[in-house]
């Protein structure tokens, strides 16, 4: 009878995982069809090169005997959803704009950058919260229902892997989708906050063909000027600011730690989209590395931590990860 009731367990375990590959192989189908009609959603999508079958191979062979894989996202595998980074050669932020994202204590200390920071991000926003999961998104999220993935860490803020059904995310930078006030901590939707900045500002139109990384746009001094930012509708003072990390500020102490923990559990990590050029991610990777822990990488261009990795592939997330049958 046990050995009977094995077989039926290994059956039902074979099936499950040939439907979720060919699922997932339905889905790469329609993700190159996507890329042979030039879909604007690669628009922001650096020069990359076709993934070699050799590729596949070692990266199913990394995964193969994972029990408890840690996975680590960048921007990379959002700018296949139509969300442009910061870093990409050629069509990231950087590359394209003399713009910088706003630093944590120039958002603090000055009202007009606030100002400015709201307008634009308040015309940004209906583009910015209609973004779409990918076929990347969606096969992590198969991998944690497979039990697979046990910790999903993002540097994103974009809500993109919850809206695929992953549930086992660190929203390692936060996220747009909440704003607190930094006097009393009360905190409320984004989309709550939408409207009434609506009912502030019933002239500014709130539509932009370009959008920035961050969510916001590019608006004239005089739309800026005339755009009116609401206090904290609790205390009535406090200053009103997105959930996220910006730049010059921490990530919170107790995040780190959490997730420091689950590298310390983990089997594998695996780092998807991430040039990890910004300490507050390559520091697991570093962590992982002197746990002995083997470390994947799966991105277009360099990183910081090529040097420390097991494996590294150049090729586009949305190429690679839905071949990849655990």
């Amino acid at each position: 009878d046990s050995l009977l009731q094995e077989m039926v367990v290994r059956s039902s375990l074979a099936a499950l995982s040939r439907s979720s590959c060919s699922r997932l192989g339905q889905l790469s189908k329609d993700r190159k069809s996507c890329s042979r009609r030039g879909c604007a959603s690669l628009a922001f999508v650096p020069k990359h090169r076709e993934p070699q079958n050799e590729d596949i191979e070692k990266l199913g062979e990394f995964l193969s005997t994972v029990e408890r894989l840690l996975v680590i996202t960048g921007a990379g595998i959002s700018t296949e959803s139509g969300i442009p980074d910061y870093r990409s050669e050629g069509v990231g932020l950087y590359a394209t704009s003399v713009k910088r994202p706003i630093q944590h204590k120039v958002f603090m200390d000055s009202m007009q950058a606030r100002q400015s920071y709201w307008a634009r991000n308040f015309v940004g926003w209906p583009r910015w919260s209609s973004f779409q999961p990918n076929i990347s998104h969606r096969t992590l999220a198969r991998w944690e229902e497979m039990g697979k993935l046990s910790s999903l860490v993002t540097q994103n803020v974009d809500q993109l892997h919850y809206k695929a059904g992953s549930r086992k995310v660190v929203e390692l930078h936060g996220t747009n989708s909440t704003v607190t006030c930094m006097t009393c901590t009360f905190t409320q939707p984004r989309l709550q906050l939408q409207r009434v900045l609506e009912e502030l500002n019933p002239s500014m139109i709130t539509k932009s063909d370009i959008i920035r990384p961050d969510g916001d746009v590019e608006l004239t001094a005089d739309e800026v000027s005339r755009f009116q930012v609401p206090d904290c509708p609790k205390c009535g003072v406090g200053i009103l600011k997105p959930n996220v990390v910006f730049f010059g500020d921490n990530v919170p102490q107790d995040r780190v730690a959490n997730v420091r923990k689950e590298v310390g559990k983990s089997d594998a990590m695996l780092v998807v989209g991430s040039s990890l050029f910004v300490y507050s991610g390559y520091r697991f990777v570093t962590q992982a590395k002197d746990l002995g822990i083997p470390i994947a990488v799966l991105n277009i261009g360099q990183t910081r931590a090529d040097k420390l990795v097991d494996l590294k592939i150049e090729a586009r997330a949305g190429d690679v990860l839905p071949k990849i049958c655990l």
